[in-house]
């Protein structure tokens, strides 16, 4: 599609955004996006392309179904994220295209013959691992701060900073409400992207300098400057804490919800009445309210809202696991649902083993909890309502037959 010999345009063709970005970084990409610069939705009909939406210039191609979309220009006419009028026909340019991105090192376009189109600095940028906004249009789109927070929590690890002049707008856009204009939905996306990241502690910490966090997520904001006891933590502040819990359960984890969970999981510290403090007493109950308000509100999947409400209930329990009776760990596999769902037990063993690492100078502790808790639930699920029917038990009394037959496996393994 170089030429349409028809009206006689030149079109162009150029690979944008986060293919060339990641191209330059050495970064591994899956996904294509190109730009069409001198054609009109008519012109890619035409071409046997299909559009994606009724208003929106942005096409499938007939054979690799990647993305094409017709170069335009936004202005901003409403509130929030989706208050722009869009502007894309022949006529807009590739740099005026450029100029409506968020960030200069997606602002870079690659032509058919690898030469870089940067208008902008962000091969510039890339080198010096910045991440700077392309003009100060960034702050009439409020998504915008959490896709700086995203891609800062995306490539922390490779040394990417934030502008200091970046970090202001978000600061402006934070204050000006704004970010109330974001849906639930969308703030959810972003953040669960975030958090399948290698640094996903980098975006809520960035999220909670700006600003953001407190308009998005006031339930995690209000730990930041909250103290706990310097003997289990050294580094005092919840906030701080609550964010190496995270980095460790990143390393032990890829999955979203152990992630999750983790950063949630002491939400109750944040009401603990100040006259108390530093002591948290009772705060796994008090932050399960808390995990269900912040999870109705930003439409969190219910398998993340289950295991963050299990751990939360029971981290502190099972910090104290070898302290426990036997009947104490029957009622924790019940509560947990241990014998239709006995994976659930591992991630939510790893997300107490983050919480311990997850404190000055104990990075590198061990949890012997988590492989005694393991030693228990498999002598446990040994037990079957099967076996007991061969015994002659039917009926109701199996339930009650099960359950005493558990405990006594525990006390056979040396609880009380």
């Amino acid at each position: 599609m170089a030429k349409n010999t028809q009206s006689g345009k030149h079109v162009q063709i150029y690979l944008v955004g986060g293919a060339v970005r990641d191209e330059l970084l050495g970064y591994p990409f899956h996904e294509k996006d190109w730009v069409v610069v001198g054609a009109s939705p008519t012109d890619m009909l035409a071409q046997g392309y299909q559009q994606v939406g009724k208003d929106f210039p942005v096409f499938l191609h007939p054979n690799t179904k990647e993305e094409y979309a017709l170069a335009r220009t936004e202005r901003k006419s409403g509130s929030g994220y989706t208050g722009f009028t869009l502007y894309a026909a022949a006529d807009v340019t590739l740099e005026q295209d450029l100029a409506r991105r968020d960030l200069t090192i997606n602002a870079i376009a690659k032509a058919a013959d690898g030469k870089l189109i940067d208008p902008y600095g962000g091969v510039q940028d890339i080198k010096q691992r910045l991440l700077r906004h392309v003009s100060d249009a960034f702050v009439e789109d409020p998504l915008r701060v959490l896709r700086v927070a995203r891609f800062y929590a995306r490539y922390a690890h490779l040394g990417f900073k934030v502008a200091p002049e970046t970090l202001v707008l978000m600061q402006q856009l934070s204050i000006s409400g704004e970010l109330n204009t974001l849906s639930p939905e969308r703030v959810w996306v972003e953040t669960a992207k975030a958090l399948t990241t290698q640094s996903p502690a980098a975006y809520f910490a960035l999220l909670q300098q700006c600003g953001a966090l407190n308009a998005l997520m006031p339930e995690l904001a209000a730990l930041w400057g909250v103290p706990q006891p310097e003997k289990w933590h050294p580094e005092i502040d919840t906030g701080v804490h609550t964010l190496l819990v995270l980095e460790q359960a990143a390393k032990l984890s890829e999955k979203i919800e152990v992630r999750f969970a983790s950063l949630v999981h002491d939400l109750g510290k944040g009401v603990t009445p100040h006259e108390l403090l530093p002591s948290h007493h009772g705060h796994e109950h008090t932050g399960l309210p808390l995990i269900q308000q912040l999870c109705e509100r930003l439409r969190v999947p219910n398998s993340c809202r289950e295991l963050a409400l299990l751990v939360c209930e029971y981290h502190q329990l099972i910090h104290r696991a070898q302290e426990l009776r036997a009947n104490t760990v029957l009622k924790f596999f019940n509560g947990i649902d241990l014998w239709r769902k006995p994976e659930r037990l591992n991630d939510i063993l790893l997300c107490c083993t983050a919480d311990l690492r997850g404190r000055t100078g104990f990075d590198q502790a061990a949890y012997p909890q988590a492989a005694y808790l393991q030693q228990l639930a498999t002598a446990a699920l040994q037990l079957s309502a099967k076996a007991l029917m061969a015994q002659g038990i039917s009926g109701p009394a199996i339930k009650e037959a099960l359950q005493q037959a558990r405990l006594e496996t525990l006390q056979q393994q040396g609880l009380k």
